[in-house]
């Protein structure tokens, strides 16, 4: 009792913050607390129950399943028990002697272009090139599911931006005619719904009308073409493409970025590129994780089968079950169940028979467009594959997905609408 008496409970720190603009006030009580309560039950839409040891695991973007890779961790260690001279520094300041500008060198002869640069993430890569190559003079010519890092590339420019219909290359020959050659922008795979860009139509409407184009590789770069080396070198327009962005933090499971540029323009993406400026550089244990995790991406051909005949299986039942997934075709699936509300009801239903995806919805996709996303890696087990389809297959009744809008707009003709 009187080990209990002298054992003091802290009393809780009351916070007391200045008060906030009317302006702020107003976006938060009106645009998104009503939201909160009204569509989402007072709770975030994007957190649901926490996954167990049991759990099948699709809300991650590790495709080939390299995470804890040996090689790759024991690279990690010795750069971290043996580098204690390096200096964190902006990364316009390194030179060409640093670990990173051979990394750089590196991933720039594995996709087949000259130069290139690594970054903190892939969204700093997409801004901080778009914002170096283009200006306000500059057409921006966006699909209409390119990522939001891209079309912030194209504000960070001050660069007019026309977005045109989603895997339409005659809607972008008809812009490019209207407003004049510029810079088109592609996704090689959408990451919202799997969807495979119609990338040499592109690179047609491109060359015809003398403009440039980026092609976003973050999801197709590891899993798709000769060694891994992405969509464009898998159909052979590596050469005709003058831009290659991604994100390091799919396939490779890492954490960063990466653009390719032509040699010439290396120095001055270097000066006017404001991520790399006014960023600090990678940690040299990334550095040494990133440059193991290329050469175990090269030699995962095995990995990439097992990947792409995953997809290729679950696409099979889940359309036969009659979810409407016709939107995509590569080893990101999107149940578009539409309304937030409806979401909420497919996440908790995947997630009580232990499936988890990861919740999509605006400023993610369009308003009413809603998702679980699906991302499906090398590592799952033909046991796990058959938990997924039983569970699809059990909730079926319940989510209805043959009465999701997605699915009525089929029927109605609009595929893919």
């Amino acid at each position: 009792m009187q080990l209990l008496e002298r054992i003091s409970v802290p009393t809780p720190k009351i916070y007391h913050n200045p008060a906030l603009l009317p302006r702020l006030r107003e976006q938060v009580d009106l645009k998104f607390m009503a939201h909160w309560k009204e569509q989402w039950g007072g709770k975030c839409i994007l957190h649901g129950r926490s996954p167990g040891s049991e759990s099948i695991r699709l809300d991650g973007n590790d495709y080939l399943g390299i995470s804890g890779n040996p090689s790759i961790v024991r690279a990690q260690i010795a750069s971290l028990q043996h580098n204690n001279d390096g200096v964190i520094q902006s990364g316009a300041y390194l030179l060409d002697a640093h670990p990173s500008r051979t990394l750089e060198a590196s991933l720039a002869a594995w996709v087949g272009k000259e130069d290139g640069f690594v970054c903190q993430s892939g969204y700093s890569a997409n801004v901080g090139l778009l914002q170096a190559i283009a200006d306000e003079h500059t057409p921006v010519y966006l699909d209409s599911l390119a990522h939001m890092s891209l079309w912030e590339g194209v504000r960070a420019a001050r660069a007019p931006a026309h977005a045109f219909r989603h895997n339409d290359p005659a809607h972008l020959a008809r812009m490019i005619a209207r407003h004049g050659p510029g810079i088109v922008v592609v996704d090689s795979v959408y990451s919202t719904t799997g969807a495979l860009c119609p990338l040499a139509e592109m690179v047609e409407v491109v060359e015809q009308y003398g403009c440039m184009i980026l092609v976003d590789e973050s999801h197709s770069l590891g899993t798709h073409g000769p060694e891994g080396a992405g969509l464009c070198a898998q159909l052979g327009l590596t050469d005709r493409v003058h831009f290659i962005t991604a994100s390091l933090a799919k396939a490779f499971a890492g954490r960063a970025g990466f653009f390719t540029i032509p040699a010439e323009l290396r120095y001055f993406v270097l000066h006017n590129s404001f991520p790399n400026i006014f960023s600090s550089c990678l940690l040299p244990h990334e550095i040494a994780g990133l440059a193991a995790t290329l050469e175990v991406i090269r030699r995962s051909d095995k990995e990439r089968v097992l990947l792409h005949a995953n997809t290729r299986r679950l696409r099979a039942s889940l359309s036969e079950m009659g979810y409407p997934i016709h939107q995509g075709s590569q080893q990101i699936i999107a149940l578009e169940a539409g309304t937030e509300p409806d979401t909420m009801v497919l996440r908790d239903q995947l997630e009580a028979r232990e499936v988890f995806g990861a919740v999509f919805c605006a400023p993610a996709t369009s308003r009413n467009r809603a998702m679980v996303r699906l991302t499906l890696n090398a590592g799952l087990t033909q046991s796990e594959m058959d938990r997924i389809e039983l569970t699809a297959r059990q909730i079926a009744p319940i989510v209805k997905p043959w009465d999701w809008p997605i699915a009525r707009r089929a029927r109605a003709g609009q595929i893919g609408a």
